[in-house]
């Protein structure tokens, strides 16, 4: 079942085209990963879909309905922002207290459980946490909230590593339990690619790649050897990125390799060498951008893809 349809949807701020011609599909019960550089235009299609920005033109769908101004509809939304805003003199009890309010499926043990792991000082202010404990805040309710559609915008880059592991954990475990669809922006690719089953890659507005997680894996290779020998057997492939160290060379390629591709790889003495679902992504929205005439971006490099 669908629970998010968007179409041709379009964002314009004065002179920059935030969203073109936007068209997805976002089915129940599943875990996407939206990924795209600084500025692809991500967190702008995740505050239209959960009415907090208009569009300028295009439709939005949100459980059969138009989400503006529909508490029925955003009764059943949960988003989480890496720039979350909360009253500076309230306690993260607070917070808690008025998500329990609002989100019909809140679940106050998850929340008490996730305090503990996360060791929130509950008598601190707000506005004396810290950034990770400020993240922590928006995690806990962004899983405890059990929204039948959940959006985390980036709200764990305060946590350290142990930190986000717990979140990884903890998401998994409970989407397992409680079953719904989660929406994960994250520049930590390899971190979240083992939790995402679907990956949307938006890059300058656009929807550069919408494919299962397995699916996509295979996807690319990067063959390595001698330059020669390489050079013959990506002709006429299309090539991702290249690079060289001294005799040797490594060229990516998309598409999957056959039987009889692995069998000449071998003949050859040639290697494979994995690409990480970072990379592929990478490398995917770096030839985009070459391959676009009017693309104006420089080389994303990436640190910079988010």
């Amino acid at each position: 079942m669908t629970t998010v349809e968007v179409s041709r949807l379009t964002k314009r701020y004065k002179d920059t085209l935030a969203l073109n011609e936007v068209s997805l599909s976002l089915e129940e019960n599943t875990i996407y990963g939206l990924l795209g550089r600084n500025g692809a235009g991500k967190t702008t299609l995740m505050s239209i879909l959960t009415a907090q920005n208009f569009a300028t033109s295009g439709t939005v769908r949100v459980f059969g309905e138009d989400p503006y101004e529909n508490a029925h509809v955003l009764g059943r939304i949960c988003f989480v922002r890496e720039s979350q805003k909360y009253p500076e003199d309230s306690l993260p009890s607070h917070a808690f207290r008025i998500a329990r309010l609002f989100f019909p499926n809140w679940s106050q043990e998850l929340a008490d459980r996730l305090i503990a792991e996360f060791q929130l000082p509950m008598k601190t202010r707000i506005k004396k946490l810290s950034r990770g404990q400020l993240s922590a805040v928006g995690v806990i309710i962004g899983l405890a909230s059990r929204a039948e559609l959940t959006f985390f915008d980036e709200p764990y880059l305060g946590l350290d590593a142990v930190a986000r592991q717990i979140f990884y954990d903890r998401l998994l475990k409970d989407y397992a339990e409680h079953p719904r669809t989660v929406i994960l922006s994250s520049h930590l690719i390899d971190e979240v690619s083992n939790l995402i089953e679907r990956v949307v890659v938006i890059d300058e507005g656009r929807i550069l790649l919408d494919e299962e997680t397995d699916v996509l894996r295979g996807r690319a290779a990067t063959i390595v050897g001698a330059a020669d020998a390489v050079d013959r057997f990506v002709a006429g492939r299309e090539v991702l990125h290249r690079e060289s160290l001294g005799r040797v060379t490594g060229v990516t390629v998309l598409g999957e390799l056959t039987a009889a591709d692995r069998a000449r790889l071998d003949a050859e003495g040639l290697d494979v060498a994995p690409v990480s679902l970072q990379q592929l992504i990478v490398r995917l929205t770096q030839h985009g951008a070459a391959a676009d005439p009017v693309a104006d971006t420089g080389t994303p490099t990436e640190g910079a893809l988010r």
